[in-house]
């Protein structure tokens, strides 16, 4: 008798694709194999021979102990369970089941499209899909942001109905129904939800300060929906066009903007208030900067001192005196000294005048060398006869106007 080698193993193949079913049976001999539609009670086929009318179906074997069932191009209907029978008595029969799935894919009709609504209204975004198995779908922004939802900030919303109510100008961006079903691929669809609302205005500096000959940047920042227009007037009702003296930006980002007006090279008529406006259609609003003048930064400058003459310098230090700034000092001088060549010097008398100005800034580089000078600065040394002088340091002291002399 025939009897069936292994059981006839279950298939799913997605829609549009083809399904094969495998019947193996041994010693079959003289007998004859048929394929049936179990629910329909539907012959496909005997032995050879195909029965339905249905093109997709044909039949193959081989040697008489594999036998095939062939469905090209799987439909939804072609979903259920196939038997296998041997014409013995009683009948044979083995079944398997073809699975058919369908990827999901979103019904445009009865899904949400782009909507533009008030700010503070309720709105409800809808998406339909279909598929087998029944596809999951979920609710999120495109651009990854949280979504606040119920009072609580969530990243996915589940479900084809998303309800937000009191909606803000912080829900407007693009959402993505995803519909997925385990079967590849998954689909979505973008919906755009454009929130509207009159402009509001805010600056964070309303007192800015400049000094004459300055540049400096006034700043406002702005939102509405739709977008409005932005521009600057001075406080005599002017609007402010771009060129040599002004330069107005606008940056957009979604509904916001920012405003910069640059005013170059400050001058006296150019203190005063400054107003930024926004209008769109639902409204307008500005804002006022004022603009006021301020002490420009103090320079600094650098003063040098000229070095002292070499001719004036020698090595033993005497540090000059003085009573004040701008005091005059007299001073009476009676040395003796011994020349370098062991002659004694006479009596001589010295009346010194020294501004103290002059004297503090070369006040640590006073000296007199006792061996080998007879001049110091602001001094000089009166010898005994006239004639010993040397002419050409007495040309030296009248020159530096720093010495009086007196003869005795």
């Amino acid at each position: 008798m025939p009897r069936f080698a292994e059981p006839i193993p279950n298939v799913t193949v997605t829609i549009g694709k083809d399904a094969l079913l495998a019947c193996v049976v041994e010693n079959l001999r003289g007998y004859k194999v048929a394929w049936v539609r179990v629910d329909t009670q539907t012959i496909l086929s005997i032995h050879h021979n195909v029965i339905t009318q249905n093109p997709r179906i044909s039949l193959s074997h081989n040697d008489h102990r594999s036998w095939y069932l062939h469905i090209r191009n799987a439909h939804e209907a072609d979903r259920g369970w196939y038997m296998c029978q041997i014409n013995t008595d009683p009948m044979r029969s083995r079944v398997g089941y073809i699975q058919v799935v369908v990827p999901p894919s979103i019904v445009d009709q009865e899904t949400s499209g782009d909507m533009v609504v008030r700010e503070g209204s309720n709105v409800t975004l809808v998406c339909k899909a279909v598929g087998y198995p029944e596809p999951y779908v979920m609710w999120r922004r495109e651009d990854g942001e949280d979504i606040s939802y119920n009072g609580k900030n969530v990243n996915v919303i589940d479900g084809e109905v998303m309800t937000v109510t009191r909606v803000s100008r912080l829900h407007m961006g693009a959402y993505l129904c995803i519909a997925s079903n385990g079967v590849p691929p998954s689909i979505s669809k973008r919906v755009l939800l454009r929130v509207q609302f009159p402009p509001m205005l805010w600056i964070q500096n309303q007192l800015e300060g400049a000094y004459l000959g300055q540049d400096v940047n006034l700043e406002c920042h702005t939102e509405a929906y739709p977008n409005s227009i932005n521009f600057w007037i001075t406080e005599r009702g002017d609007m402010i066009v771009s060129g040599d003296k002004y330069e107005t930006i606008v940056v957009e980002n979604k509904y916001k903007r920012y405003m910069m007006l640059k005013i170059r090279n400050v001058s006296a008529r150019d203190f005063g208030s400054y107003k930024c406006m926004a209008k769109n259609s639902l409204g307008e609003t500005d804002g006022v900067i004022k603009l006021d003048e301020i002490p420009a930064p103090p320079t600094t400058t650098t003063t040098t001192v000229a070095p002292t003459s070499p001719a004036t310098v020698s090595t033993h230090k005497k540090k000059a005196k003085g009573k004040g700034k701008g005091h005059r000092i007299w001073e009476n001088h009676r040395k003796s000294d011994t020349m370098k060549n062991g002659a004694a010097r006479g009596d001589y008398e010295v009346e010194e005048w020294r501004d103290r100005e002059y004297d503090g800034a070369v006040d640590s580089e006073l000296t007199t060398d006792d061996d080998a000078s007879l001049l110091s600065f602001g001094h000089a040394v009166k010898p005994s006869s006239a004639q010993d002088l040397d002419s050409a340091a007495i040309c030296m002291m009248l020159a530096m106007g720093a010495v009086y002399w007196t003869f005795h």
